[in-house]
């Protein structure tokens, strides 16, 4: 995982969208599901794959201090450390995430409720893993193997900072939204100098 160079907690950040003067964009760089399912009110989605491709117009059109939100602060970290490493002004992560932002107190609006990425990560490398178990004493012990494969899958992802498992999760039917209107992720981020309203309205 990616240590943030610039942090701001959830406080802070509650207390910067209560102000009209703040200038504060919240970029959310999770999928387009988990911004559906709950998200600070006037945030805009750019999920983390799309961030090195998008970074110059996406900084561009918000024109003004970016703080990275995700989960837990993981995927927020990546995005950051995706500008630093094309030479942008990286934006603060949000400390804890949108889970810490919520249990702040803060405002989030609530959509279709699904996991979130990371906790069906967490679900199925743990079933694929007691299955592989269960499955090796009670069937053949060659299905161990998939244990071990699950396990060496997880190592290289922590070494990597990547999750294949995530990608194909995100691929899956529970975690599409509709993309009526949505074909251009640009296309919700205002043009430089538009103001952003904290809520929404």
């Amino acid at each position: 995982m990616s240590t943030p160079i610039d942090v701001m907690d959830a406080p802070t950040l509650k207390k910067l969208l209560a102000s009209d003067e703040s200038g504060v964009a919240v970029l959310d760089v999770r999928t387009p599901a988990e911004f559906e399912t709950v998200h600070i009110p006037g945030s805009y989605n750019l999920p983390v794959d799309l961030v090195s491709e998008h970074a110059h117009d996406v900084t561009r059109k918000l024109g003004k201090q970016i703080v990275l939100v995700c989960q837990s602060g993981t995927r927020a970290s990546q995005a950051q450390q995706k500008l630093i490493d094309i030479e942008i002004e990286a934006g603060s992560v949000l400390e804890g995430g949108i889970a810490a932002y919520e249990k702040s107190g803060g405002e989030v609006v609530r959509g279709t409720q699904r996991w979130a990425m990371d906790r069906q990560v967490r679900m199925t490398a743990g079933s694929l893993v007691l299955l592989g178990f269960l499955g090796s004493k009670l069937i053949s012990p060659k299905l161990g193997y998939l244990s071990a494969a699950i396990g060496a899958g997880l190592a290289y992802s922590a070494a990597s900072n990547s999750c294949a498992m995530a990608s194909l999760l995100s691929k899956m039917p529970w975690n599409q939204v509709s993309t009526a209107g949505k074909a251009n992720p640009l296309a919700q981020i205002p043009n430089a100098g538009q103001l952003l309203n904290p809520n929404g309205k």
